[in-house]
């Protein structure tokens, strides 16, 4: 059984950092992507962010892009969010996900089978 385990989310002040980190478990993972989306209240869930099985290239929703970053670490079967400059506009519950396929369309949020179950990310003003 897959199981994802969202860890790190948190109240920061604007401006602030906050590391996520996911930690999958019920099969080897080294080969599927991986990603992070957000949903905040009363929103639809976004992508923020999506990883190659092998780590060699990343993608980032341009809401984010230069102030968070994506990485992975196969052998520990972790993928980590890195998150800087917060803003009030990221809160939400973060989730990570896996898409168990080698092709790599990490922005499609149908394109991942296996999700986390969240963990907030507050950010004051």
């Amino acid at each position: 059984q897959v199981q994802l385990v969202e860890s790190g989310g948190g109240l920061v002040q604007a401006g602030g950092s906050l590391r996520l980190s996911c930690v999958a478990s019920g099969r080897t993972f080294s080969t599927y992507a991986m990603g992070w989306f957000r949903q905040a209240p009363g929103k639809e869930r976004e992508f923020v962010a999506g990883i190659r099985g092998s780590g060699s290239s990343a993608n980032y929703a341009d809401s984010v892009e230069g102030r968070f970053t994506i990485s992975r670490d196969n052998a520990k079967n972790t993928v980590n969010l890195q998150m800087n400059s917060l803003k009030p506009e990221d809160t939400a519950v973060y989730y990570c996900a896996v898409a168990p396929t080698t092709w790599y369309t990490p922005d499609i949020e149908t394109y991942y089978t296996w999700w986390g179950q969240g963990t907030q990310v507050t950010v004051s003003s």
